[in-house]
């Protein structure tokens, strides 16, 4: 009987996503393991394989469709014999239905043969799980909460119960809102001005320029850092005549098979500073402090769809050259939106190296739950005392910015010593 193909959970942490494109139109053959369709998480673009063999019957969201929550019927797959004539109106997703397709190069889910699409049914209201959460979509939490109305009470019709848009318009408006948050509970800030709305009052000029799932979930995770977490910063300058010299005599040497860069060094201090001070190779839980075995070293890069942090695993394991291919080929695939999943999410401690653009020194917000990040300026000619003398020197600043709870001042000042010593002393990185 007809298939439904299902929106496939891409990531842990993914609830929805864009069909960003379909690569089967309907009426096509679909093989196993042929790639079907693009999807845009909140991090990456990812093809998604088919699972079973069939023709895709019925395409039900179409290419640039954003918001798609997982498990949404996205499409209908006939098996030999079926034709067109025997898909009904799709429903929202059932516990019979599997979905037939999987993203590339993951783990693919057993397909079990489905019933034909049936009409929707709704279902009982999503009961908060532990911890007080109620499963209802971003856009139905924010009308919810603009009407005043109390998720609790609402009956969900969307996959698995889910509260969508709609359950919320038909909602009775003013229904009785949830109670405050406890005192000493985290509250979220009070909205700002609407910009959109005070621009067009004053006349203003604009266009809006619609944000991606990427950018979306970093303003998320970067509010939610510097409301929760207790930052504190602590600065360095560090000369880097030695490094641009030993740099200079490797990349000569390697006549062109590869071309290490001051970040490549940078990585590599902060790998190695982390193993012989492991104190700020943490992450904090209410629990207890976890302290991490190996330096997963996170690497902001810039990207046309936002801001994304491909991790360099095991990074004292490797050497410069290792280090810099490596770098290089991750940043690459981060710009083309097609790293993996475990490929930038996790890390134990982020750079972010803003000196190419010729920022001297600046602040980084933490990525948590990492405890550290790195913000690195650039290289600056400028004179510096050395032996009673003066000379013109190379001088790097940067800044360390911690999580308070899991590394205390006197951590992350010897922290940045040993890195300081590992980056003005390059040949002791290399032995």
């Amino acid at each position: 009987m007809p298939t439904n193909i299902l929106m496939p959970a891409l990531s842990p942490t993914m609830t929805e996503g864009t069909l960003a494109k379909w690569l089967k139109k309907e009426g096509d053959t679909v093989k196993a393991g042929e790639v079907i369709a693009e999807i845009e998480t909140d991090k990456a673009t990812m093809e998604v394989e088919a699972v079973d063999e069939g023709k895709l019957g019925k395409i039900l969201i179409a290419s640039g469709t954003a918001g798609v929550a997982v498990n949404t019927p996205i499409a209908v797959l006939l098996e030999e014999g079926e034709t067109a004539d025997m898909i009904k109106a799709a429903a929202p997703t059932n516990s019979n239905d599997k979905a037939p397709a999987a993203p590339a190069s993951a783990p693919q889910a057993a397909s079990a043969p489905a019933a034909a699409p049936k009409a929707a049914t709704p279902t009982a209201a999503p009961k908060a799980a532990a911890g007080g959460r109620v499963f209802a979509t971003p856009l139905a939490r924010r009308i919810a909460e603009q009407k005043g109305v109390d998720l609790a009470s609402v009956q969900g019709s969307g996959p698995h119960g889910r509260i969508v848009k709609s359950d919320i318009e038909n909602a009775k408006a003013g229904a009785p809102a949830k109670a405050p948050a406890a005192a000493g509970a985290p509250r979220a800030a009070a909205a700002g001005p609407d910009a959109k709305a005070l621009a067009t009052a004053y006349g203003m000029e604009f266009t809006e320029l619609p944000n991606n799932g990427i950018k979306k979930v970093v303003a998320r995770r970067l509010l939610e850092s510097k409301q929760t977490v207790p930052h504190f910063y602590l600065t360095v300058d560090c000369v880097l005549n030695d490094l641009m010299e030993a740099r200079a005599t490797l990349n000569d040497s390697a006549k062109g098979a590869y071309k290490l860069s001051v970040n490549d060094f940078v990585i590599k201090a902060v790998a190695m500073a982390l193993q012989k001070y492991p104190a700020a190779n943490v992450a904090w839980t209410d629990d207890a402090v976890l302290q991490f075995k190996h330096s997963d070293v996170s690497v902001a890069v810039a990207t046309p769809n936002g801001l994304i942090t491909p991790i360099i695993k095991k990074a004292e394991t490797k050497g410069l050259a290792e280090i810099s291919a490596e770098m290089k080929e991750l940043a690459g695939r981060a710009k083309e939106g097609k790293l993996k999943p475990e490929e930038f999410q996790g890390g134990t401690f982020s750079v972010s190296n803003l000196g190419m653009f010729g920022v001297k020194d600046f602040q980084a917000i933490i990525n948590p739950p990492q405890a550290c990040i790195l913000a690195v300026g650039a290289g600056i000619e400028q004179p510096v005392v050395k032996d009673g003398g003066i000379m013109i020197a190379t001088v790097m600043s940067v800044t360390l910015s911690v999580d308070h709870r899991a590394v205390d001042g006197a951590i992350g000042a010897q922290f940045l010593q040993v890195f300081k010593q590992y980056i003005e002393n390059p040949v002791s990185m290399l032995v």
